[in-house]
């Protein structure tokens, strides 16, 4: 094992952030190479077999290329849960997790017809299914490769939602289409921050779910907000994660369109990145 982590440690020198390489080392030995947690810090002599020694070739050339560890094992975790993710899909954020536990406790033994839209890999769709099995979900996102992950995710995770292909910036929506609770975690990234952004993020996650123009950074939130009026039931609840330099526009935005009890909430690191409003 000694040798193992010498040999990832001395390859990733440079690749990857100093800070993050023994993070990384235990996540390659213990998830990829299924090397145990105590043969790992115990550091036991471990001989790799040939399909692992490939393995570990190709993790070591694609963290190189700064390909996201999470697309190289094809999972991550996310709420509790067990998530397959690949370049269709954003990789959830710990910050998508509080918006998850917000809803969560504000609905807690509550019974709710719930729309997620833009779900991607279907990660706050499935989280608010485990957290509140009494609701019906509903999950929406204009790509078919993403609901292929999504869909994949929820049989995984033992959750029944409905799937469906929209993209909510041309579907009229139908009479049915009503619910109790409308989330959404819609791109929000303008054009212009490109170039504050880390390669692992700008090259190889899905652009379609990331940026919107520098000219209208508000496109998502107020096309769902103008039509959850329809689509909310009375007293409905409508849940964004927002850009954080957008909180106050979101909310003034919000209440132009006639929405109450806004709400913009902070995340761990204090920023603004969340809102709550009611119809």
């Amino acid at each position: 094992m000694r040798q193992i982590i010498k040999r990832l440690r001395e390859e990733l020198a440079g690749a990857v952030c100093s800070g993050e390489i023994d993070a990384i080392t235990r996540i390659l030995a213990t998830d990829l190479l299924q090397i145990g947690e105590t043969a790992y810090f115990l550091r036991d002599k471990v001989e790799l077999t040939g399909e692992q020694e490939s393995e570990l070739a190709d993790a070591i050339q694609r963290l190189k290329k700064n390909e996201p560890l999470q697309y190289i094992l094809g999972e991550t975790e996310f709420c509790g849960l067990r998530l397959k993710v690949n370049p269709s899909v954003l990789i959830p954020r710990p910050e998508t997790g509080e918006l998850v536990r917000l809803i969560a406790s504000e609905n807690n033994n509550c019974s709710k017809r719930i729309l997620d839209i833009g779900t991607g890999s279907g990660c706050i769709a499935i989280a608010l299914a485990k957290e509140l099995p009494q609701s019906t979900v509903s999950a929406w996102d204009i790509s078919e490769e993403a609901l292929i992950v999504a869909k994949e995710n929820s049989i995984i995770c033992n959750t029944n939602i409905s799937f469906a292909q929209r993209d909510i910036l041309t579907y009229t929506p139908a009479e049915a289409d009503k619910f109790d609770i409308i989330v959404s975690n819609p791109p929000y990234i303008k054009e212009e921050e490109k170039s504050q952004m880390e390669s692992n993020v700008l090259d190889w996650e899905p652009s379609l779910a990331l940026f919107v123009p520098d000219n209208d950074p508000l496109l998502f939130y107020r096309t769902i907000a103008e039509k959850a009026k329809t689509m909310l039931t009375t007293d409905g609840q409508l849940y964004f994660e927002i850009n954080r330099e957008h909180g106050t526009d979101t909310c003034t935005m919000l209440t132009e369109l006639g929405y109450t009890n806004i709400h913009l909430h902070k995340d761990f690191a204090g920023n603004d990145r969340m809102v709550s409003a009611r119809i």
